[in-house]
């Protein structure tokens, strides 16, 4: 037998993929890929935990990545919310992974998972519907008052994303009526921000967020999902 130091980088590489077909190792969440390098494995449980989703649908992906958060820890701890872009909804869990409530919501108009850089900064006016996205990525959120003094959920400061209340001040947006369509794409509507329905916020979201931080998890719509946050395959 060779001895390891001698073992083919291809061989490893092999091996390492058959145990990755077969759920026994998954990639750590932000592994990089470069230069064909492999992500250092992790072992599963015998028993994984799972997301409870109650009877709320919800997309492959979305589920997919509800249960990995639960099962590697990654929300440590903490209540976390689960935004599918590509369904334009929103899933809001405790920190044990039960679903405490599920709703549509209006997310930014521009395709895309990534945000232009010095967004944040920029007048509303200023920004251009194509830059009008909702970045993906893992985000550390908690409540905090808006500049108007309302109550939101910051998501991300430097690209001034946030959960709140939908906002209704322009009637022409008819972004109230967007959210009760069963189309995702008439929920496209937003600067970026994820919009709510107001009792949804109320009852739901902010009840969750009391007290703590969270994690709030906005899946890709241009990538995978594994390539954000990593995955079991």
């Amino acid at each position: 037998m060779q001895s390891p130091e001698k073992i083919p980088a291809r061989m490893i590489r092999q091996i390492f993929q058959g145990l990755l077909a077969a759920g026994l190792v998954c990639t750590p969440a932000h592994a990089s890929h470069d230069a064909g390098l492999l992500p250092a494995p992790t072992v599963l449980g015998k028993n994984p935990k799972r997301a409870n989703f109650e009877q709320a649908k919800a997309s492959q992906e979305a589920q997919h990545v509800a249960d990995w958060v639960l099962d590697s820890g990654d929300n440590l701890n903490k209540p976390f919310v689960i935004v599918d872009k590509r369904e334009a909804q929103v899933f809001v869990f405790d920190a044990q992974g039960l679903l405490r409530g599920a709703s549509s919501a209006l997310l930014g108009l521009a395709i895309g998972d990534h945000s232009v850089p010095g967004i944040g900064t920029k007048k509303l006016s200023a920004i251009r519907p194509e830059e009008r996205t909702t970045p993906a990525g893992r985000f550390v959120a908690h409540l905090d008052k808006s500049l108007k003094g309302e109550e939101i959920l910051w998501v991300d400061y430097d690209t001034a994303i946030s959960m709140h209340r939908v906002v209704t001040s322009n009637a022409k947006e008819h972004r109230a009526q967007r959210l009760a369509s069963s189309s995702p794409a008439e929920r496209r509507i937003s600067y970026g921000c994820i919009n709510l329905p107001v009792k949804f916020y109320e009852n739901v979201l902010s009840p969750a967020f009391t007290g703590t931080d969270g994690i709030v998890y906005v899946l890709p719509e241009t990538r995978l999902a594994r390539e954000v946050f990593g995955s079991y395959d």
